[in-house]
């Protein structure tokens, strides 16, 4: 059998990355920025006071934690006003947060610095306390000045990046797209969720929690649903989304004789390993490289809860790399067995786990759930981590330390 890591890297090697295209900045979010985002204008773009008071000359107020310093007011400046206000010496304007500072003025007393408790018609305010040049005021260009570089290529896009390229006046931005994948169950006996089974019959879950997993790590997914378990239209469903996809998913198509059917006419298109894995669940599954764009095409098996661990282990680093995220990998930490669990030998098993914090040391505990039963989707449901035992590893007891990697995305 193949190792895990060895089959890893086969899969990484053949990873598809989309052409960078442009898109709105209200749809890059989560998106790999392409492009150097270079401001051709200021940020902010005009000095502006940085909360509500009174504009002033700082020279004229320096020695007002001696003696409060009265001035003449002298006019009032609301936020987005575009009327010009000019300030003399020894003189003061009503200024709102943002609003443009009078030309002269360069800084701000805030209320707090003076005897006014808001707005008012009167004319004269007491300044009891200094401010400094440049105190309280938002300074052209203090932000992001013209020629800087506003987001990195690089980045991934999020909140803070998007305000920013509105704020530079980016209405468009070139990203890294989501690789796109297409998801497929195959099987005669399957019906969709929309049916109740007959005799004989199971609901598709495979598509469906295979589209959600491809979902949650980034892609742009389309559930192409059940297909029958003819070879020849297994290969005709596959052949049709080669084009289509950066990764191709069959779930139910690996295995036994039928398995080795649809390899046989999955490899007219590419070559297909049906190779053993040494981990479990999921030992039996398939990776081809398919069509005239080498498509990864993942041959996945029928259990929903194999299905899933393959995706998680295989599948959703390769889906990572695509989208050009650094981080391919779901975080680990080291953690102590809560009760003790059995793995297979030469095997590297993913036991679905509940990963908890000691309050008083600030350990990790890891409890296993549920039995070993490859099929059970209930308690990978209710596990937030997968319990990683090495090859080597037959048995680990109550307080054995093991690596543990999330399932939530912390």
């Amino acid at each position: 059998m193949r190792t895990v890591d060895a089959q890893l890297r086969r899969v990484l090697d053949a990873a598809v990355r989309p052409s960078p295209i442009r898109v709105a900045i209200s749809e890059a979010q989560g998106l790999l920025c392409a492009e150097e985002v270079v401001a051709d204008r200021a940020l902010p773009g005009f000095d502006q006071a940085a909360v509500d008071g009174f504009a002033v000359r700082a020279v004229d107020v320096r020695a007002a934690d001696v003696e409060p310093v009265e001035l003449p007011v002298v006019g009032e400046v609301a936020a987005g006003s575009r009327q010009a206000h000019r300030l003399s010496p020894k003189q003061a304007v009503r200024v709102a947060t943002g609003a443009p500072l009078p030309t002269l003025a360069d800084a701000v007393a805030p209320h707090d610095h003076t005897d006014d408790a808001g707005p008012s018609s009167r004319a004269r305010v007491t300044v009891k306390r200094p401010v400094a040049s440049a105190e309280y005021v938002r300074r052209t260009g203090e932000d992001v000045a013209p020629g800087d570089v506003a987001v990195r290529r690089g980045v991934v896009v999020g909140p803070a990046q998007v305000g920013l390229l509105a704020a530079v006046g980016r209405t468009k931005v070139l990203v890294h797209p989501r690789p796109r994948v297409s998801v497929i169950a195959v099987g005669d006996e399957l019906v969709d969720v929309d049916r109740t089974p007959g005799p004989g019959q199971i609901v598709d879950v495979n598509s469906y929690a295979l589209a959600a997993a491809a979902r949650d790590a980034g892609a742009e997914v389309t559930r192409v649903g059940i297909v029958g378990a003819d070879a020849g239209i297994v290969r005709e469903a596959v052949e049709a989304r080669l084009g289509m996809s950066e990764v191709v998913l069959v779930a139910g198509a690996v295995g036994g004789a039928h398995g080795e059917a649809v390899a046989a006419e999955l490899a007219e298109l590419g070559p297909v390993d049906t190779s053993r894995v040494a981990m479990h669940p999921g030992s039996v599954q398939g990776f081809g490289r398919l069509g005239p764009d080498e498509v990864p095409t993942f041959l996945l098996p029928a259990n929903p809860t194999s299905g899933l661990v393959v995706f998680e282990i295989l599948v959703r680093p390769l889906i990572r790399l695509a989208l050009g995220r650094p981080e391919l990998h779901r975080r680990e930490v080291t953690a102590r067995l809560l009760s003790p669990v059995a793995s297979r030998p030469g095997r590297r098993s993913y036991v679905r786990g509940r990963l908890l914090r000691d309050r008083s040391t600030g350990d990790y505990l890891a409890q296993p759930l549920g039995t070993a039963g490859s099929h059970l989707l209930s308690s990978l449901a209710e596990a937030n981590a997968l319990i990683v035992l090495d090859e080597d590893t037959t048995d680990a007891g109550l307080d054995t330390p093991v690596r543990v990697a999330f399932l939530s995305p912390r």
